[in-house]
């Protein structure tokens, strides 16, 4: 049976004095606050001048049916969900209460189980039409804003650099775990300034060879190799003018570093196969899921390059650091999805919510995104119930994340530190070190997320 934090009022309406006195009694049981009526006159009076969530009325009483309660529920504009009784084994009464507004019914004879878990369900489906109604309005006053969901304090960072930025031709490094958005804040950058009319070119460094890559970038002339039968234009060459997004930067041979160093300071390239040098005019935006200070400090990454690309950083933060925007992201992929696949999907159950909200999301937005549209694709009822693969996803996330073991321990450190709500002492004992190590290791912490 659902339990609330809030406790929520629930009108019942039936004649019979029995039932009225079982309900009350059962209703001690549970976080709901039930108030009876044997006279429906006197339960209106209530319903009119109280909060009420919930109303369950017998259709059958003297002086006033359920059918006439509910019109008189309805005409005062009143959206309460109402559960109608009928104890009759036609169910052509019931069905004109649902024509006219109410929610559900149930027919006698029940067991108060059975009530309560109608009860259940139709709060649960009310609590979610509202939120997602709320949701909704937020939706709407945040999409237009770089095309991306969020206005915490992370995402007010990034957004306030890509304003700044937007119309200024500098190159830019993104930084962010994989999924995280960085795709959708170089679009950002693009097309919300002045350069929107001109070429947006994406290029994935990891998924090519550095052949194929330099041949993409760069082109090549007629016969510049095997198979080159035409001349090809390159990438850098069709963008110029515009911006190019190179992601996963950090993927790059150290031999097409220097190629990349070239082109970026003399804004010029050279075909595969040519001799004459093409200038181009383009804005370079570049990612990467790795931090590249720490590969060039490691020597992993040329640190001419580094600084050529680091003349605006942005970082995009992980969807663990923003738990009180996965509503609203849920919400957007459900009515997106919905709509896809012409679903009747509403949102996710409570209990679902809870686990989706403390889930730590190592693949980001684009694993909550995946995981959306798979539940919604399979939906067979409005209200989504999350299956066993978020629980194997958790269990399996370190097989396929493949952490270094400092990434583990800081994972872990963070993860206890959470669970303990915040209390250094408890965490420190349940880690076996010493509440010096921890600040320390919570110090570095802070210093890796603000590089």
């Amino acid at each position: 049976m659902m339990k609330s934090e809030i406790t929520q009022q629930i009108v019942f309406v039936d004649d019979d004095a029995k039932t009225c006195e079982l309900i009350q009694r059962f209703s001690e049981n549970t976080n709901y606050n039930c108030v009876t009526f044997q006279n429906p006159h006197h339960a209106l009076e209530y319903i009119n001048s109280n909060r009420v969530d919930l109303i369950i009325t017998d259709l059958r009483m003297p002086g006033m049916t359920g059918i006439e309660l509910l019109q008189d529920v309805r005409d005062q504009n009143s959206n309460v969900p109402v559960i109608v009784i009928t104890g009759y084994s036609s169910v052509d009464s019931a069905v004109e209460a649902l024509r006219l507004g109410a929610t559900d019914f149930i027919k006698k004879p029940f067991d108060m189980e059975e009530l309560f878990v109608v009860i259940d369900k139709t709060l649960q489906h009310t609590q979610l039409a509202q939120e997602n109604k709320l949701l909704k309005r937020q939706l709407n006053d945040e999409r237009g804003r770089y095309h991306m969901i969020g206005s915490g304090p992370e995402m007010q960072k990034v957004y306030s650099v890509i304003e700044k930025i937007a119309d200024i031709r500098c190159n830019v490094l993104i930084e962010g775990e994989s999924g995280s958005g960085k795709e959708l804040a170089a679009r950002a950058i693009h097309y919300q300034g002045e350069f929107a009319e001109t070429p947006f070119i994406v290029i994935d460094c990891g998924a090519l060879t550095d052949t194929l890559l330099e041949s993409e970038l760069f082109g090549h002339e007629k016969g510049a190799f095997t198979g080159a039968v035409q001349t090809k234009l390159g990438l850098l060459e069709a963008a110029s003018g515009g911006t190019v997004f190179l992601d996963e930067i950090c993927n790059i041979s150290d031999a097409m570093q220097v190629k990349l160093l070239r082109v970026i300071q003399g804004q010029q390239i050279l075909r595969v196969g040519g001799v004459q040098p093409i200038d181009i005019d383009v804005r370079f935006v570049v990612a990467t899921n790795r931090s590249l200070e720490k590969m060039v400090a490691a020597g992993k990454f040329r640190e001419d390059l580094f600084h050529r690309l680091n003349v605006v950083k942005i970082k995009m933060p992980p969807l663990r650091k923003r738990r009180d925007e996965i509503p609203l992201l849920i919400s957007y992929f459900v009515e997106k999805f919905s709509v896809q696949f012409k679903r009747q999907a509403e949102g996710f159950d409570g209990q679902s919510m809870q686990i989706l909200c403390d889930y730590d999301w190592p693949g980001n937005v684009r694993e909550l995104s995946n995981l959306v549209e798979r539940h919604v694709a399979l939906a067979d009822a409005p209200l989504l119930t999350l299956d066993d693969s978020l629980h194997q996803a958790a269990d399996k996330s370190l097989e396929i994340d493949m952490p270094s073991l400092d990434e583990l321990t800081r994972r872990y450190t963070l993860s206890v530190l959470e669970k303990q709500q915040g209390n250094r002492e408890k965490t420190a004992a349940i880690l076996g070190i010493n509440k010096s190590t921890l600040w320390r290791r919570l110090q570095q912490y802070k210093e890796d997320d603000s590089d």
